[in-house]
């Protein structure tokens, strides 16, 4: 076994052992290797920086009904193996249900939405179109977080394409525009709601659509796998066998080969009662998530 580095009296490490410089940009070029392409991809980096768990965004404290559905339903999913087959018939429907109403305000929003008017449509839009006061509740908490990280860790990091430096200019005038929002005379005012800021965001990342439609699906998936393991209806392990499962991923792409055309006057709920039980979350008698 290699003996730890010796430090000198006052901590450092001696000058002979080699250090890591910030500047790495020269070592890069003069290390060529045939994954050079593929590993300093700035698309690939900000694609992983999205789909982070770590991502500051606040999904995990919402179960999208779950919490709700497994109340509801005790007598029936006494078992493990019940509660097992309930949850992934629950995760197929949830993707379902998010696809038809909130993945084409993502992907308008990727399309169309580089300007400010259109990206203030679109939140109203959404706003009107989410009966649910549940579901809009967690949609606007984790739009406000988008905003914030947008602000204060990725604006400057935008892609140099026009599309996504049009994109990054709305988002911050989007931003700036949602912290002095104030009801007009019609009542309404920015929401900030979670899907249309996505698919923008993306936009100014230098994301493509396939994979910001991709990832939207995923990281729904993946914040209703983390619920799970935390209601105690599945382990972390199957958690894990569940999301890298092919299934999951043919569900995504049928979910976005069937709405990734859709517009946004043509969404509708196509799993109604999931709407039912995040509304009946908040009359559960003592839960641990906010949705």
């Amino acid at each position: 076994m290699r003996a730890a580095p010796s430090t000198t009296e006052n901590g450092n490490l001696p000058s002979s052992f080699p250090r890591l410089h910030l500047n790495t940009s020269s070592n890069l070029r003069s290390r060529p290797s045939s994954n050079d392409a593929a590993m300093t991809n700035p698309t690939l980096h900000a694609l992983l920086l999205l789909s982070d768990s770590a991502l500051p965004l606040g999904s995990f404290a919402f179960s999208s009904g779950l919490e709700s559905f497994l109340a509801h339903n005790k007598s029936r999913l006494s078992t493990s193996v019940s509660k097992t087959k309930a949850f992934e018939t629950f995760l197929e429907h949830s993707l379902a249900n998010v696809a038809s109403t909130a993945l084409p305000y993502v992907l308008v929003a990727y399309h169309e939405g580089p300007t400010l008017e259109r990206l203030e449509e679109l939140d109203n839009d959404f706003d009107a179109s989410t009966p649910c006061t549940v579901a809009r509740r967690a949609s606007t908490t984790q739009g406000r977080a988008l905003l914030a990280i947008w602000e204060r860790a990725l604006s400057s990091s935008t892609s140099p394409s026009l599309a996504s430096q049009a994109a990054a200019k709305a988002l911050t005038a989007f931003a700036a525009a949602s912290k002095s929002s104030k009801p007009d005379v019609y009542g309404l005012q920015l929401n900030s709601h979670f899907p249309p800021l996505f698919g923008l965001t993306a936009l100014a990342l230098g994301l493509s659509a396939a994979e910001t439609a991709y990832l939207f699906l995923l990281n729904h998936a993946k914040a209703l796998l983390s619920a799970g393991v935390r209601a105690s209806v599945l382990g972390p392990y199957q958690s894990q066998a569940v999301l890298a499962s092919e299934s999951l991923q043919r569900c995504i792409r049928s979910c976005i080969e069937r709405e990734g055309e859709r517009k946004v006057d043509e969404t509708g709920v196509t799993v109604p009662v999931m709407d039912l039980w995040m509304g009946r979350h908040e009359l559960l008698y003592s839960r641990i998530f906010n949705s």
